[in-house]
């Protein structure tokens, strides 16, 4: 009896203990996991920062656990059954029952919520706006490895982490892709072209351990590595040969398309290519290329159409660029801040025109000179801009020194005629330029003139005996300036030195007088105002001047660039109310969102300091950005989708460990080096598998989520372009300079206020690849767009990919492609000298690096066959398909050769040429 009583009370304590255990070990509800997604989809949108109804929002904790209009909090800690919040969702009644006016949630839903307030609701940040943490690569036990075996396949610590994850779908890694097959996904990866059939045979014959990894290294150095992979930026950058909107006039940016490339090409650290980019005319002393590099924000549209409001347009460029760089940088939603806080993300309202007044102290002002612009001068008119420099250090005026050099190469600062006012008998022509009729008046408000001695003024008229005189506070106050007026022969800037009184800041007034004007015609038309310093006296003022005078009158090449006010140029910034730029509302100064990492310490409240606060390791973002869209360059899909949004409503990442490993190695190992993460990821097991789609695990993860085959998808517009150039033997491999215009359909262009027109290039241009491509935002290159391509009209993170019969129709019939199947035949008649079977198997080779099976030998011989019987039948068909090189053949020799040419037409457009697998 005692026996059992012991035995009794032994197993009550171990179901005790057993029951203790099992609460204990139960795992406590995730915020961010578990309770966000749920909050997201079915509550935020009625309690966030659009609504909060009943004056409760989910969107902050501090909202959350605030009371509401009812006076109580909705959530009480530790206890559901009292939190209005959780009754809510369990109500009968139909109007109190939350969500309301929506299906009930599910059961499981309800008891993450319950137990998320009895746990004593947690808040917790979203994974992606804390700091990755060190990653332990979750390498099994094994005694191979032990023993300098690898049994498994894994190639590098990549591997780990995607072999980790196959456990939850019960999958395996491919077998590795073949040869042939892996060199050339490989090469489309990184060089964005394919190998040639010699590289090929070198790489199969080659028995060599670390063969595949030479090849890699070999493909980093290669320039065309520069041009690939800045493909890709430019889409992000939104980098276009026109300025956008209506008129959609040419614009001259592409040396910022060459500093893209030849900053991949030099593999310039990320941080680095970052704050360059953002921020380059803030840097110390910077360097032309620097300066270059800030053109990513001048990709903005400019509006050149009659009647526009520049204002209106500059501060529509300056919104673009803060939501370009949330999206580029942080993959953040942050355009949806403008009107409102954001629904789903912890950011205010507030911080949007934060981050705004960042970027609202820039000289660009919607201008049709698309000023500021780097001057790129002749190498005899650098030597004269050197010698004023010169001048200017053995002069004692060493402080005039950057002022000059920044004036002769961006003609900045200056004051545009648009910010004119207070017109009397005047007008702001087309809204651009001021014209003032015979004793009309216009006002120049607010200008500095302290230390200023000299007004450049950049005007044209026809007209002789013009005035303008200047004066100081009013149209009776003392006079700063009176000075004719020339007539000129078109623009022309000239200087006039400033009286004595020009000191101070205040309103300047100019006056205009010609008596030969007629009625309604101005004394002259003015694009800009320069107040500056004068050049130090002394012997050689009046040669200087004269230089300098005359380098400013140049039109040399340029780009446009980011230049940042001067202290006295300097805009306040307030919130838009409802986010309409015309109802301004309070004024806000620079600030980085809260809920992100801290401004960096020690750096300057402005558009470098901004730079580096993203370019730093402690933000939350940048790194796992870069990573994530790179990987999904090379297999198609993020380890983070989608790749625009990292917040809460982005689907939950399966690979997050693995993201998290390789962004904290990237900023720290790799040293922020784009090539080295690029190369640890193409050597991995996981990238070299085979893409074959008839296997078990395959059926089992369809989207390739897990990551247990190769990649296998459609190539870009561009390069299903240059791949059909390069297998031809057309490619150009000419680099940088002025965009061309490769052959385009008649018609497409139609260009309205200008005598601008598509024409062809001549020569080697035609058959440049596709980054060279004159893009033209109002109608881009038809091909390119049939392959989704972008008109980069704004920031685009991720092309889609659709499957058109226009895709078809354009490889098919676009004279690029014709052109390139012809020389293609070419190449396969002489490989199959005379031989229809050896010509059909030497094209498919040339286009997919090895021996086709005998089904596609077959069908393409039968085709060869079709079209040799049809172009017998009609002749004058097969000359008006071969083209003008028709001409001079007889009969005999014209029909095989565009039946050849037939078939090489149907390799090129072949499903498997046109993916990259």
């Amino acid at each position: 009896m005692k026996k059992r009583v012991l035995v009794i009370v032994i197993i009550s304590i171990l179901v005790v203990f057993a029951g203790f255990f099992f609460v204990q070990s139960e795992t406590p509800v995730d915020f961010s996991a578990d309770v966000k997604p749920i909050l997201n989809k079915h509550c935020i949108s009625c309690h966030g920062g659009v609504k909060k109804s009943g004056g409760f929002s989910l969107l902050f904790e501090n909202e959350a656990f605030a009371k509401a209009e009812s006076g109580k909090p909705a959530i009480i800690k530790g206890d559901a059954e009292h939190s209005e919040f959780y009754k809510r969702l369990l109500s009968d009644d139909p109007e109190l029952r939350m969500p309301y006016n929506a299906p009930a949630l599910a059961p499981e839903e309800i008891d993450i919520l319950k137990r998320w307030i009895d746990e004593g609701a947690k808040w917790g940040e979203h994974w992606a706006y804390t700091l990755p943490e060190e990653v332990t690569v979750p390498k099994p036990f094994s005694f191979a490895r032990l023993l300098g075996m690898n049994p498994t396949g894994i190639s590098n610590n990549i591997d780990y982490f995607v072999q980790d994850k196959f456990d939850e779908k019960k999958v395996s890694f491919a077998e590795e892709a073949d040869k042939p097959t892996l060199l050339r996904r490989v090469y489309l990866d990184l060089i964005g072209v394919p190998p040639t059939l010699a590289e090929v045979d070198a790489f199969v014959n080659d028995d060599r351990d670390d063969a595949y990894e030479r090849r890699v290294d070999s493909l980093l150095t290669r320039s065309q590595y520069g041009e690939k992979w800045a493909a890709w930026w430019l889409d992000m950058a939104r980098y276009a040969d026109t300025k956008g909107y209506e008129k959609d006039g040419s614009r001259q940016i592409w040396a910022y398309r060459d500093w893209v490339i030849k900053a991949f090409n030099k593999d310039m650290p990320f941080d680095q290519f970052t704050i360059e980019q953002l921020a380059g005319d803030l840097l110390p002393d910077p360097s032309k290329d620097q300066l270059i590099a800030t053109a990513f924000h001048r990709n903005t549209m400019n509006n050149d159409e009659g009647g526009t409001d520049s204002e209106e347009f500059r501060v529509a460029s300056v919104l673009d660029r803060v939501n370009t760089t949330y999206q580029v940088w942080l993959s953040t939603t942050f355009e949806c801040v403008q009107c409102h806080s954001h629904t789903y993300d912890p950011f205010k309202f507030e911080e949007y025109y934060k981050s705004v007044a960042y970027f609202n102290n820039t000289r660009d002002e919607d201008t049709q000179g698309d000023h500021p612009k780097l001057r790129f001068y002749k190498a005899e008119d650098e030597k004269r801009v050197d010698s004023i420099k010169n001048w200017l250090g053995h002069s004692g005026a060493k402080d005039l020194r950057h002022s000059a050099d920044l004036f002769l190469h961006t003609l900045e600062p200056k004051i545009h005629a648009h910010y004119s006012d207070k017109l009397v008998n005047a007008a702001l022509y087309d809204t651009k330029w001021l014209g003032v009729r015979h004793g009309g008046s216009a006002r120049l408000r607010d200008v500095t003139l302290t230390g200023k001695k000299q007004l450049y003024l950049n005007y044209w008229t026809s007209l002789s005996g013009g005035f303008m005189e200047i004066r100081k506070g009013d149209l009776h106050g003392p006079v700063v300036l009176h000075t004719e007026l020339a007539p000129t022969n078109g623009r022309q800037a000239v200087v006039f030195d400033l009286t004595d009184v020009a000191q101070g800041r205040g309103d300047l007034y100019l006056v205009f007088k010609n008596a030969t004007a007629g009625k309604d015609q101005p004394v002259c038309m003015i694009e800009w105002f320069a107040f500056r310093e004068a050049l130090p006296p002394g012997q050689e003022q009046l040669k200087m001047q004269q230089t300098f005078l005359s380098l400013i009158n140049t039109h040399p090449e340029s780009v446009p660039v980011m230049i940042e006010n001067p202290e006295e140029m300097k805009r306040k910034t307030h919130i838009f109310e409802r986010g309409n730029r015309l109802t301004p509302g309070k004024e806000v100064t620079p600030a980085v969102p809260a809920i992100l990492n801290d401004f960096p310490k020690g750096e300057p409240n402005n558009r470098l300091g901004f730079a580096k606060w993203i370019a730093s390791e402690e933000n939350p973002l940048t790194a796992r950005t870069l990573v994530n869209r790179v990987w999904a360059q090379l297999f198609g899909r993020g380890l983070v989708e989608p790749l625009g949004d990292m917040g809460t409503q982005s689907n939950p990442p399966i690979h997050r460990a693995l993201l998290d490993y390789l962004a904290l190695d990237f900023m720290q190992a790799k040293k922020w080096q784009v090539k080295g993460l690029i190369r640890e990821i193409v050597l991995s097991s996981t990238y070299k598998q085979s893409s074959n789609m008839q296997t078990k695990d395959a059926q089992k993860d369809p989207e390739n989520m897990y990551f247990a085959r190769g990649p296998r998808f459609r190539l870009s517009a561009e390069q299903i372009r240059d791949q059909t150039l390069a297998v031809s033997g057309l490619l150009s491999q000419k680099m940088y300079g002025p965009s061309v215009m490769p052959f385009q359909p008649d018609g497409v262009w139609m260009t309205v206020y200008s005598g601008e027109s598509w024409t062809k290039s001549e020569g080697e241009d035609q058959y440049r690849r596709g980054i060279y491509t004159f893009l033209k935002r109002t109608s881009p290159y038809p091909s390119f767009i049939s392959f989704d391509a972008s008109s980069r009209e704004v920031c685009l993170v991720d092309r889609i990919r659709t499957n058109t019969p226009l895709q078809a129709l354009t490889t098919l019939n676009d004279p690029v492609y014709l052109e390139a199947a012809k020389h293609l035949s070419q190449l396969m008649e002489q490989d199959g000298n005379g031989d229809t079977k050896r010509a059909v198997e030497a094209g498919y080779k040339r286009i997919m690096l090895k021996t086709p099976t005998t089904e596609k030998v077959q069908a393409l011989e039968k085709l060869y066959a079709n079209a040799v019987k049809d172009f017998g039948k009609r002749p004058e068909a097969a000359a008006l398909f071969f083209g003008d090189d028709s001409r001079g053949l007889s009969k005999e020799k014209l029909i095989p050769k565009a039946a050849f040419m037939v078939v090489a037409n149907a390799l090129l457009n072949l499903d498997e040429f046109l993916t990259k697998s």
